[in-house]
């Protein structure tokens, strides 16, 4: 009832503005019709803050399924603010396989792919430690360490990572060369409810971010599956021919939300 009296309350403040042909001025005044609760003294304070949240939600930008085809995320900023949610219906995993492609100046340790639950919150994350010159992937807060790899700056990268739970084996694959296989966890699955972020780490289920870790680059073709991909399947993503998209996260079928300062652009292409 009192979500409908808020609505009420919006239109007729809208129908108002309209009427006079002229926006509201008085910006107070209108937060104070918008926001009935303010009113409402005989309401628990903490029934008000949560009808409070739900307000800043709707007015958060919504989610949007998009084909971003030929465009990147640019994450133009250091901050521990600015990222991209990714939203999937799957929310429990027996396998993975996340591939994306990024391009970064970045001379210190940065993420690159943040899944986070709320038993784990690297429940599955690609991380580059440049201290000691490693991709990290994480599985259920447990990590391994893939050294040798040619991770240079201004430039694109393609970087695949797969885990399987059944073995509990991880693998690497850097521009198209495959890493060893690793021992990492075994026998439990990745279950919900996930949390997928690019451009931040999180440290809590959804947050707890830190500027000194985020991404600052260009990010494209964010693809993620329920199943270990196999190496030419792996080896056609990287040279960017007829590869099956994503059946979790599908970057010509994304849904995904943008907070604070990330651009969508045209890919930057090579030209000869």
């Amino acid at each position: 009832m009192l979500c409908w009296a808020i609505l009420e309350k919006k239109e007729e403040v809208e129908k108002e503005s309209l009427h006079k042909k002229k926006p509201h001025r008085n910006w107070e005044e209108l937060s104070r019709k918008l926001n009935p609760l303010q009113s409402c003294t005989h309401i628990p304070v903490d029934i008000k803050m949560k009808f409070l949240l739900v307000l800043v939600f709707l007015t958060t930008c919504a989610a949007e399924t998009q084909d971003l085809s030929g465009k990147m995320f640019t994450f133009p900023v250091e901050t521990n603010r600015a990222h991209v949610r990714l939203n999937t219906p799957k929310q429990d995993f027996n396998a993975v396989t996340v591939c994306h492609r990024s391009f970064t100046d970045l001379k210190r340790d940065h993420i690159l792919f943040s899944l986070a639950t709320p038993t784990h919150t690297n429940d599955f994350l690609i991380f580059w430690d440049n201290t000691n010159k490693e991709m990290e992937p994480h599985i259920k807060d447990k990590k391994v360490e893939y050294r040798g790899m040619d991770y240079k700056p201004n430039m694109w990268h393609s970087i695949c990572t797969t885990w399987d739970s059944g073995s509990g084996l991880v693998q690497v694959w850097f521009d198209g060369q495959p890493s060893i296989r690793k021992f990492i966890t075994s026998g439990a699955s990745i279950s919900g409810p996930v949390i997928i972020i690019l451009g931040q780490e999180q440290d809590s289920h959804g947050g707890g971010f830190d500027a000194r870790q985020c991404f600052v680059g260009m990010m494209s073709d964010v693809h993620m599956w329920d199943y270990t991909l196999s190496s030419c399947e792996i080896q056609n993503y990287v040279d960017d021919r007829n590869y099956t998209p994503g059946n979790v996260l599908n970057w010509k079928a994304l849904d995904f939300q943008i907070i604070d300062k990330v651009l969508i652009e045209n890919k930057i292409a090579v030209c000869y």
